[in-house]
């Protein structure tokens, strides 16, 4: 079986498609404390679920809107949206994670 190919967005196009009225459920899979020291505006609404919770509360995504998966730098949620895919969600990566949302978007985004 072949592994499935995830379509990957920048932070720039995301909010991009957000502001064109697209419909995204923004999914950040980092852990508590990462969010502590940087977050995605208030505005994107972003649902946070931990890489290590999304198999047991996948229940808490809509499976009728795509999801864009974030992370620190693109790893974690590459997998995430991977798992997504073969559970039957449309999904997408977040290229260069919360990283290069601070770099692109909004410098005041601490990076760590």
């Amino acid at each position: 079986m072949s592994t499935p190919q995830i379509a990957e967005i920048t932070p720039t196009e995301f909010v991009a498609r957000r502001q064109r009225g697209d419909v995204l459920t923004l999914l950040d899979v980092r852990e508590a404390w990462e969010l502590g020291v940087a977050s995605v505006p208030a505005d994107q609404q972003a649902v946070h679920i931990p890489m290590g919770e999304v198999a047991e509360r996948i229940g808490e995504l809509d499976p009728s809107k795509e999801v864009a998966v974030l992370c620190r730098s693109g790893r974690r949620s590459l997998e995430v949206a991977k798992f997504l895919q073969q559970n039957g969600f449309r999904t997408v990566n977040v290229t260069g994670g919360i990283l290069a949302w601070s770099r692109e978007l909004d410098a005041t985004i601490p990076t760590y």
